[in-house]
C-alpha cells in the first residue's frame, strides 16, 4: 500500500522523542501489515481460555492464485508454499508484526507441501509438470539463509503432502495420483516412505519405498471394506481400486501413518517400518436427519423469508470426505481428528455431482416417491444442494432412496481403528451465522450471503492441533467463509467450542471489484485473509512473540499471516464474552480473601471489556475490580455445549479459575491484538494506550511545552533558511 507523509521527518522524530503524538499517518514503508482488517469477526464461549489476535502478514499481492498454501517454520523463519510461482517463499518472521520475504526456493514442477525437521533438514513435495507422472521430494538446508538445495528423490504421482515422523527418521508423502484433466489416464495413488539420513543431507533414491493399494484389488490378498467408495471410469483397464484411491493428507501416531482418502471417504493405515498399507478404514456417513446435525442447503431462500435456515433432513446423509487429518493423545490413547471438507471428482466428461432437483433428468434416476426427501426438493430446501450421484440408489437402481452430500460441515474425532468418537454437528454453521449473519456461508473470492450453502457450507479444510495453557486444542480453518475456530479437546468425546476469529473485511468483495480497482493490490490487502489452506501451530517456545501462535497460509488472498493465541487460563479472569464481535470479559471482585467473580454471558453487538479498575477505557480486554489487597478472585461460569446429536451434553461449572486480583487491579487483560493476558487492566493512568507507564506530572507538561516550542523554532529556522536559499538562487 502507498502512504503519504504528512509531516516532515525531522518534526516527526522530534515529536516522537518528546512523547507527543500528532494523530497523523507516518509512512510505514514496504513492511506495513496491510492485511489486518479494522474489525475482525470474533466470538467466544463464555468460559473460553484462549483468544486470538492479529500480529502481522506477508502479502504476495496475488489474488486467487494459490500464492500462499501450506506453511512450515524453522526458528523465526516461515516457509510458505507459493503454488502460483511454483516456489516456496522464505519469510523472516523475527518481527511477527512485519513478516518479510527474504528469498525463495525453486524446484522443478509445482510445489505442493513443505516440512522441516528439528535440525533444519527441509523437504518440499513437487508434482511433475505432467501431474500424472512421478513427482519428487526436494531437500534443503533451512539453516542457511538461502535454504541451500541438497538434492531430490522421485516418489509417486502428484505428491500432494509431505510429513515427517516425530522422530525425524522418515519423510512420508501422500501421492494423490489424480487422473489427467480429460480422464485419459489415471495413475495409482500411493504412500511414499523415505528413510532420512541423520545429518542435514538429501537421501539417496534407494531410501524410497512405495506403499501401494494393489493388495486391495479384487484378486489381492487383502479385503476392501464394502463402504470404501470406489467409483468412476477406469481408462487404464486395470487396478480400479489402486487408481481410484487418492491419498490427500497424512498424520502419524504410534508407528503408523494415517492418510485420508478423501473422495473414497476413508482413511488408509500404513505400517511405517514395512512401508505397507495394512488396512483401509471406511468412515461411514453423517445423518443430517438427527437433531444437532442440521445444515442450511439452499442459497435461494424465498423472498422476505429468513436467510439462515439450519434444519434436519431425514434421508439426507453427509459424506465425511476429510481433507486434513491430525492426531493427539488423551489418557494414554491416540485419537485422529479430521476436517470434513468433502470433494467431488470432475475430470473430462465425468462428474459425480448433481443438484438434487436435477435428479430424474439427463440420464439420472429420480428421487423415490417413498423417500422422506421427495417433497423437500424445492429451491428453498434441498433442490439446489449438490449431491453424490453414485450413492443412495435403490437396489434396482431405479431411484434415490436417500441423498448424500459432499462433506459433513464439521470436524470429527475418531479412534485409530476408525470409530467415530465425536462430531461437531452443525456448530460451524451456527457459530459463523451468529458471528456474522450478513455473510453467512459466504464464498472466499467474493463476499456474499449463502453463496456456499448449496455446496459445502463453511468448508472446513485446514486443521492443526496444539497445546495452550496445558489444554489441547484443535484449530480448524474454514476455506470459504474464512476464519479459524478453536475447540477444547480435553474430553475427546465432547469437544467444546472455545473461540472463533476471522481476519476478513466482508465489505470488500475482491472478485467483484478487482478488475475495476485503481489499486488492485490495495483492494486485496484491505480484504484481509481469504481462504485459509494451511495452519502451523507454534508453542510459546517456538513463537517469535513468546506467545502461542498460528501461522496461516491463505490461498485466495495470497497472505501468510501470524495470529497470536492469548492464554487466558492463568490470570485470565472470568469471561463476560458473548457472541459479539468484540467480546470482552469482566470479573468484579469485591473485598474478601476469596471474592467470587461471576461470569455473565452477553450478546451485545459491541460488548467489550469494561475495564473499570481505575478508569480504564473501552480498549481494555478484561476487568477485575479488587478493593482489598491480596484478594484472590475465583471465577465461576457455567457453559452449555451440544454434543454431536444436538442434545445439551454438559453444563460445565467452572469454579475457581484462579484469577488473581491484586490491590492495584486485575491481572486479566488480553486485548484484541493478542496482548499478554497476564498484563494488568488496572494501569496507573486508567488503562489507555500508555497503560503501564509512569504517571505524567506538571513537570512533564513543562517539558512537553518546552520541546514543543523548540520544535516550532526549528521549523521556523528551516522555513527562513529555505526562503533565503531561494532568494540567493
Amino acid at each position: 500500500m502507498t502512504h503519504t507523509k504528512t509531516i516532515t521527518a525531522a518534526l516527526t522524530s522530534l515529536l516522537l522523542t518528546t512523547g507527543l503524538t500528532t494523530g497523523l499517518t507516518v509512512t510505514g514503508g514496504a513492511g506495513a501489515s496491510a492485511a489486518e482488517v479494522p474489525d475482525p469477526i470474533s466470538t467466544s464461549a463464555p468460559d473460553a481460555e484462549v483468544e486470538f489476535g492479529f500480529l502481522g502478514t506477508y502479502e504476495t499481492g496475488q489474488f486467487d492464485e494459490s500464492a500462499a498454501e501450506i506453511t512450515a517454520t524453522y526458528g523465526d523463519t516461515v516457509f510458505t508454499v507459493n503454488a502460483q510461482a511454483a516456489t516456496v517463499d522464505i519469510i523472516d518472521a523475527s518481527d511477527p508484526t512485519n513478516p518479510t520475504k527474504t528469498g525463495e526456493i525453486t524446484g522443478t514442477g509445482v510445489a505442493n507441501s513443505v516440512a522441516i525437521r528439528d535440525d533444519g533438514l527441509g523437504v518440499i513435495a513437487l508434482e511433475d509438470a505432467d501431474k500424472t507422472q512421478p513427482g519428487t521430494l526436494m531437500f534443503f538446508d533451512a539453516n542457511s539463509p538461502e535454504a541451500t538445495v541438497l538434492g531430490s528423490v522421485t516418489v509417486g504421482s502428484l505428491p500432494d503432502m509431505v510429513a515427517l515422523t516425530p522422530d525425524g527418521t522418515r519423510a512420508l508423502t501422500a501421492n494423490e495420483g489424480e487422473p489427467a484433466d480429460d480422464f485419459s489416464t489415471d495413475p495409482e495413488g500411493s504412500i511414499g516412505v523415505v528413510d532420512l539420513p541423520a545429518e542435514v543431507a538429501a537421501p539417496s533414491q534407494d531410501a524410497v519405498r512405495i506403499a501401494d493399494f494393489n493388495d486391495f484389488e479384487e484378486s489381492g490378498s487383502k479385503t476392501l471394506p464394502a463402504d470404501v467408495r470406489v467409483f468412476g471410469p477406469n481408462p487404464d483397464g486395470d487396478l480400479p481400486v489402486s487408481r481410484n484411491l487418492e491419498p490427500e493428507y497424512i498424520t502419524v501416531a504410534g508407528g503408523k501413518a494415517y492418510a485420508t482418502l478423501q473422495e473414497a471417504n476413508s482413511v488408509a493405515v500404513v505400517d511405517i517400518a514395512s512401508a505397507e498399507v495394512t488396512e483401509i478404514l471406511p468412515l461411514g456417513f453423517k445423518d443430517h436427519g438427527q437433531p444437532g446435525n442440521g445444515l442450511d442447503p439452499s442459497d435461494r431462500d424465498p423472498e422476505d423469508a429468513p436467510t439462515i435456515n439450519i434444519a434436519e433432513y431425514p434421508g439426507l446423509k453427509g459424506t465425511y470426505m476429510p481433507d486434513t487429518i491430525s492426531t493427539f493423545s488423551a489418557g494414554g490413547t491416540d485419537y485422529l481428528v479430521t476436517a470434513n471438507e468433502g470433494d467431488s471428482r470432475e475430470w473430462g466428461d465425468f462428474s459425480d455431482a448433481a443438484r438434487a432437483n436435477d435428479l430424474g433428468d439427463d440420464g439420472l434416476a429420480p428421487v423415490c416417491e417413498s423417500s422422506p426427501l421427495a417433497d423437500r426438493l424445492g429451491d428453498d430446501e434441498l433442490g439446489r444442494l449438490n449431491v453424490i450421484t453414485d450413492l443412495g440408489l435403490s437396489e434396482d437402481g431405479s431411484c434415490y432412496e436417500e441423498l448424500y452430500s459432499f462433506g459433513a460441515r464439521s470436524f470429527a474425532v475418531w479412534t485409530t481403528d476408525g470409530q467415530l468418537v465425536a462430531d461437531s454437528g452443525d456448530e460451524f454453521e451456527r457459530l459463523t451465522a451468529e458471528a456474522n449473519p450478513d455473510f453467512f456461508n459466504s464464498n472466499h473470492s467474493e463476499s456474499n450471503l449463502e453463496g456456499r450453502s448449496d455446496d459445502k457450507g463453511p468448508e472446513p479444510e485446514a486443521l492443526t492441533i496444539g497445546e495452550v495453557g496445558g489444554t489441547t486444542y484443535a484449530f480448524i480453518g474454514f476455506e470459504r467463509v474464512g476464519g479459524i475456530a478453536a475447540y477444547d479437546l480435553s474430553d475427546p468425546a465432547q469437544p467444546t467450542f472455545a473461540t472463533y476469529f476471522n481476519n476478513r473485511d466482508f465489505s470488500v468483495s475482491v472478485e467483484d471489484e478487482i478488475e475495476t480497482a485503481e489499486d488492485p493490490a490495495a483492494l486485496l490487502a484491505s480484504a484481509g485473509d481469504l481462504g485459509p489452506e494451511g495452519i502451523t501451530f507454534l508453542s510459546p517456545d517456538e513463537s517469535p512473540s513468546g506467545q502461542a501462535a498460528l501461522v496461516v497460509g491463505s490461498e485466495v488472498s495470497g497472505t501468510t499471516s501470524i495470529y497470536s493465541i492469548a492464554d487466558l487460563s492463568n490470570g485470565g479472569g472470568g469471561s463476560d464474552a458473548g457472541a459479539d464481535d468484540n467480546a470482552g470479559a469482566e470479573a468484579d471482585a469485591s473485598a474478601g480473601d476469596n471474592a467470587g467473580a461471576d461470569s455473565t454471558a452477553g450478546s451485545d453487538d459491541s460488548a467489550g471489556a469494561d475495564a473499570d479498575a481505575s478508569g480504564a477505557d473501552e480498549t481494555a480486554g478484561a476487568e477485575a475490580d479488587a478493593s482489598a489487597e491480596g484478594t484472590t478472585a475465583a471465577t465461576g461460569s457455567t457453559a452449555g455445549s451440544q454434543d454431536a446429536d444436538g442434545s445439551d451434553a454438559k453444563g460445565t461449572d467452572a469454579d475457581a479459575k484462579g484469577t488473581d486480583a491484586d490491590a492495584s487491579g486485575s491481572s486479566a487483560s488480553a486485548d484484541a491484538q493478542g496482548a499478554d493476558p497476564g498484563a494488568s487492566a488496572d494501569s496507573a493512568d486508567g488503562g489507555d494506550e500508555n497503560a503501564g507507564s509512569l504517571p505524567r506530572t506538571g513537570a512533564d507538561l513543562g517539558q512537553y511545552l518546552l520541546m514543543g516550542a523548540l520544535a516550532v523554532g526549528l521549523i521556523a529556522i528551516g522555513v527562513i533558511a529555505f526562503v533565503v536559499t531561494r532568494r540567493k538562487r
